[in-house]
């Protein structure tokens, strides 16, 4: 066990220490956001047409319906932390990336298999087994991924039991065994569309109405604050003491890496969700998932920042984390702060511990072909769920850590050479929206 810790830990700096994840990520974004001629800003009003149309069918997904479990996985607990030199980096990364999760969600569309009717599965092993002929890269993605998903269930899980136990003092076994229960309902139901989508469609529209109209709240009756919030922002992304320390390459590293744990663009994480829409022009798809970037960092990640920077400094003085954003938010709308933050972070663990376990149930059907190995993987993520919920794990976070960061270096190295496929299908789907802007 000591020498798998020390292989994972190596790993680790040498990805995350060394920034060579943020060169890849950062080199890759501005790469394909010129190739594709900054495609997320210049038709980014066709894309909101795109959501908004109802392309709901029976019993195929859609558009809509990935975009909400891919907001699912991208809002994390993570998201709900401060931390005002990192969020202009991760704006940065949101704005360049959205360009790499086209490009990605486009070519998992491309390269997915039909499975039934309306019914389809594919991601990133795919892409690599089918458009490069090395599905053992694929398997090495696939179980990645695995890696990773077992880690950030086991966070999530236990961001909630905390977050309840300190807020209500409930024995933290109960909250653990009670969240197990949630989830096993979910994901062991059988219907006619997939339950985790189902639930996850009541969810995640809840969940973000909510804590938008909150945060809406706190803009607005801190508005003589922002100018001096934003110069904040600013000054601590390139601020001289920063610079002058050496510390600047941390703000940046910190950005880069909260942006692709929120964001996911450039790890090949949202192609799960891209692959099993029905829908018949992958560029289509891939503007969807580049809208979702926009959502998660520039909305819900700026509306976080938003709330820690607009609060009085004594009253966050000396606190980090859950703990922070409780008293942050309890100094905007009072004690209802402590209720709310219960029930959004609630909300926002469970969506994000749904949507990885459909992302690892794609991943395990890649790797093997036997349906028992999907029950024992729902088997996994509950017994995860309750052993995250009761005990605090620091090595999770690095299994977490390593599994994204092998994603993202498979992803982005086979990523890079079939890009311009995407852009093809890019201005393929540009013509056609032409053509229907002129009827």
């Amino acid at each position: 066990m000591e020498i798998i810790r020390e292989i994972i830990n190596f790993v680790n700096e040498i990805l995350w220490g060394k920034n060579i994840l943020v060169v890849m990520l950062v080199g890759t974004a501005l790469y394909l956001t010129l190739r594709t001629r900054f495609m997320q800003f210049r038709l980014f009003g066709d894309i909101i047409k795109i959501l908004g149309k109802d392309d709901k069918n029976k019993d195929g997904i859609s558009s809509l319906e990935a975009f909400f479990l891919g907001t699912a996985c991208r809002v994390g607990a993570g998201n709900i932390t401060g931390g005002p030199g990192s969020i202009f980096w991760m704006w940065l990364v949101a704005l360049l990336g959205a360009a790499t999760s086209f490009v990605e969600s486009c070519l998992a569309v491309k390269y997915r298999e039909q499975i039934g009717r309306q019914e389809y599965r594919g991601g990133t092993p795919w892409i690599i087994e089918k458009r490069l002929k090395k599905r053992w890269l694929g398997v090495i993605y696939a179980v990645a991924s695995i890696v990773c998903y077992i880690g950030v269930i086991q966070v999530m899980s236990n961001s909630v039991t905390e977050s309840v136990n300190s807020a209500y003092e409930i024995d933290i076994q109960k909250i653990a065994i009670t969240l197990s229960v949630i989830v096993a309902l979910i994901v062991f139901i059988r219907g006619k569309k997939d339950t985790i989508i189902v639930a996850l469609n009541k969810i995640v529209p809840v969940m973000a109405i909510m804590y938008l109209l909150v945060v809406v709240f706190v803009v607005l009756t801190n508005l003589t604050s922002i100018p001096e919030m934003l110069g904040n922002i600013i000054s601590q992304a390139f601020g001289v003491k920063e610079i002058a320390g050496g510390g600047i390459g941390i703000v940046i590293m910190q950005g880069v890496r909260r942006g692709l744990f929120s964001n996911e663009a450039g790890s090949g994480n949202s192609n799960y969700a891209a692959a099993v829409v029905d829908v018949n022009e992958p560029a289509k798809q891939g503007m969807v998932q580049a809208l979702g970037v926009f959502v998660d960092t520039l909305v819900v990640c700026s509306a976080t920042a938003f709330i820690v920077l607009l609060a009085d400094s004594s009253v966050i003085a000396g606190t980090s984390g859950m703990t922070m954003f409780q008293e942050a938010i309890k100094s905007h709308i009072g004690w209802i702060g402590i209720p709310f933050t219960v029930i959004v972070l609630f909300f926002f663990s469970l969506s994000t511990i749904l949507g990885v376990t459909f992302y690892g149930k794609n991943a395990i059907n890649f790797v093997s072909e036997a349906k028992e190995m999907k029950y024992i993987y729902h088997v996994v993520v509950v017994l995860m769920v309750y052993i995250g919920g009761i005990e605090q794990n620091f090595f999770v976070w690095s299994l977490a850590d390593f599994g994204l960061g092998i994603m993202t270096v498979i992803n982005i190295i086979c990523l890079v050479p079939i890009a311009g496929e995407a852009i093809e299908e890019l201005k393929k789907y540009e013509k056609i929206l032409k053509r229907e802007k002129q009827n």
